[in-house]
């Protein structure tokens, strides 16, 4: 089959997308019930109470009610992001409630207080199907007491623009939250809860995965203090002082409020790569995963992939042509204070690598990140080849100055090579592919 370099990275980003959709998780068969509820759904001896939050819960939640008896309890309400409910959803049961992300708003503040009502005076006969999807954090924000939805908002950005890891800006969030960290399935007792994921996070920790709201978490006041402390956030004095008592801290491995949980990962990231693997395969590439869980600076870990590519295009080290090189996880961008940056992870990541293949010959990349968004704009990310940097000079563009200023996205709308499926309405993080035919 004769595809363009373009064609052919788009099909593996597919690829991993695809294996990571709601509709396909969910089919008969996919899971089992009785092992997560205790019973098949037509015998439940309760009620069943769908709660959840992420990018891809309002498409979990049609899934899984698509498949469901009819006869069978089931109701509910999730969380996702403002145009991320699919349009062949079409729950009756089940609400959905679009709300603001990466920075919360008072709609999602609202929905994370109605999901926190509904599962109040649950029985032990009753169970709660917990959708949990990168994203989650910031769409169920329930501040601690004291704290206001303008002081989660002011957090969020300061995290953002920390160069803080994914890790270490959950364990604040689940510090400063009531309802994450543990604190919804201390809530659900003594119903039995089981917990469905799409993992976003490297290393596919169920505590990180939006803050763990129904799992227990291991951190504690005192960690998420010394970060607040090394990163200079700014909080307000009630957050200070929840810290350093130890008033917010969560519940913790062991505690009898998880008695009887279940947790099942329905996709992952890596899961999603050798997915893009067998299909570069099929279509006679040699396929490379590097990793699922690649960390750091955006650019930083473009120019590492850059030097990769390099010697495998002259070298043919360590990986010999025709192939492709594919990787994930989760990378940050550091801004100094008074930027105002235009892009997100994916665009920062290919600005670096195309300043480190400087016009490599035969080398093609693709960077996206898998919710179809990247960073605040509308584009998934983007695609840079041979050409790139010179063509951006031939329009007077320089790629070094936009990347001191955090504008990737003006490159590569300028070139006119951003990449933007639209929401995809799952969230395994992460895509990069390096295609070296």
């Amino acid at each position: 089959m004769d595809l363009t370099p373009r064609e052919l990275l788009t099909r593996l980003y597919q690829a991993a997308v695809d294996r990571a959709a709601p509709l396909e998780l969910f089919q008969p068969g996919r899971i089992d019930w009785t092992d997560l509820l205790g019973a098949e759904p037509q015998a439940l001896p309760g009620r069943c109470l769908v709660i959840g939050a992420g990018k891809a819960s309002a498409a979990m939640a049609a899934a899984l009610e698509a498949h469901w008896p009819a006869a069978a309890p089931l109701e509910g309400l999730v969380i996702t992001r403002r145009l991320h409910t699919p349009p062949w959803a079409a729950c009756r049961r089940i609400e959905i409630v679009e709300a603001s992300h990466p920075v919360p708003d008072a709609a999602g503040a609202q929905a994370a207080a109605r999901i926190l009502a509904l599962v109040q005076g649950l029985r032990p006969e009753d169970r709660v199907i917990c959708l949990i999807s990168g994203g989650g954090s910031a769409l169920l924000s329930l501040p601690q007491p004291g704290l206001s939805l303008a002081d989660k908002q002011s957090l969020n950005r300061q995290l953002l623009a920390s160069g803080a890891s994914i890790q270490e800006m959950n364990c604040v969030r689940k510090h400063l939250s009531a309802i994450k960290g543990g604190h919804l399935a201390a809530a659900c007792a003594p119903a039995r809860v089981a917990t469905l994921l799409i993992s976003d996070v490297p290393g596919d920790d169920p505590a990180v995965i939006a803050s763990g709201p129904t799992v227990p978490d291991a951190t504690r006041c005192e960690d998420a203090l010394a970060l607040c402390q090394r990163y200079a956030l700014e909080l307000p004095e009630a957050a200070w002082a929840g810290l350093r008592s130890g008033a917010f801290e969560t519940p913790k491995p062991g505690d009898a409020c998880f008695t009887g949980h279940r947790v099942q990962m329905l996709a992952t990231p890596r899961l999603s790569l050798q997915a893009a693997a067998a299909l570069a395969r099929s279509l006679g590439l040699a396929a490379h995963v590097l990793s699922d869980q690649i960390e750091g600076e955006s650019r930083e870990i473009g120019r590492m992939h850059a030097a990769l590519a390099q010697s495998a295009a002259r070298h043919g080290e360590p990986f010999g042509r025709p192939c492709v090189i594919l990787s994930g996880g989760e990378t940050t961008v550091s801004m100094a204070a008074g930027l105002q940056g235009r892009g997100g992870r994916a665009t920062e990541f290919l600005l670096g690598c195309a300043l480190g293949l400087q016009g490599e010959p035969g080398v093609h990349v693709l960077a996206a990140d898998t919710d179809g968004i990247d960073g605040s704009e509308a584009n998934a990310g983007a695609f840079i080849g041979p050409d790139s940097l010179a063509r951006a000079q031939a329009l007077g563009l320089s790629a070094a100055d936009l990347l001191a200023r955090h504008r990737a996205y003006d490159f590569f709308e300028a070139l006119g090579d951003l990449f933007s499926p639209g929401p995809t309405f799952t969230n395994v993080n992460d895509f990069r592919a390096l295609l070296l035919p």
